[in-house]
């Protein structure tokens, strides 16, 4: 059987990411600063020459408005791309659109969940328990159900690529989404800090997945090398 390897990038810079606004189900468009940073994500991953058989992002704008770029600078905009909603942020509930201070640092602290902790010492099902506990509206999902619909989105996308003979998909995801699929492959990575336009490597073999890179800014450093290049040279 075909191996099958998903590059998932989170997507560029937002408004809400540059003044520190929990982002989750809302959403805000990327900054010129952002779509940059895309840019160069973009020709860094065509000069890896990485063939890339489809193209995948959550239904958030920001997540579509990378693929975007993305696509554009590696020249693949005719290649099949998906959106699937399963993918997308975490749900903060009432407290979406937010301060990230506020949430992660003012109001969460203070839930049973937390017992005290560090934000950076709680699991993620803790967290998800703690925006439930303090989700005024009811939108919050319960743990089981973030990590079900993010399971499901990502195995989804794997076996369908699997299905076509397998090979490479470029999806754009979410800093925290990815973290969390990344935590549920190998569970010491809990935490991570994903830049945006970083890129985490995972293979699927056998029903498996396997974490083969975590966050990696090795694309956008070379893309950005090539850009002021070019730069340098008009």
């Amino acid at each position: 059987m075909s191996e099958v390897k998903l590059y998932i990038a989170r997507h560029g810079k937002t408004m809400f990411n540059t003044i520190g606004r929990a982002q989750g189900w809302s959403d805000s468009p990327l900054t010129p600063f952002g779509e940059e940073g895309i840019r160069e994500l973009g020709v860094g991953l065509k000069a890896a020459g990485i063939p890339f058989e489809a193209a995948y992002s959550s239904d958030s704008g920001r997540t579509i408005q990378t693929m975007d770029i993305v696509l554009r600078e590696m020249g693949l905009e005719t290649i099949p791309y998906k959106r699937d909603k399963r993918i997308r942020e975490w749900c903060f509930g009432s407290l979406d659109g937010g301060y990230d201070g506020e949430l992660f640092y003012g109001v969460l602290p203070r839930t049973d969940a937390f017992q005290g902790k560090d934000l950076h010492e709680v699991t993620y099902p803790e967290l998800a328990q703690g925006i439930l506990d303090v989700d005024t509206a009811g939108w919050a999902e319960p743990w089981e159900v973030l990590r079900k619909r993010i399971l499901e989105g990502f195995i989804a996308i794997a076996e369908n690529l699997e299905r076509s003979g397998g090979g490479n998909a470029i999806v754009v995801s979410h800093g925290m989404t990815i973290a969390t699929f990344a935590w549920l492959i190998d569970s010491s990575v809990e935490h991570p800090s994903l830049d945006n336009g970083s890129v985490t490597v995972v293979a699927y073999e056998n029903g498996k997945f396997t974490l083969e890179a975590l966050g990696d800014m090795t694309y956008r450093q070379v893309g950005r090398e090539i850009i002021e290049k070019e730069n340098g040279k008009k």
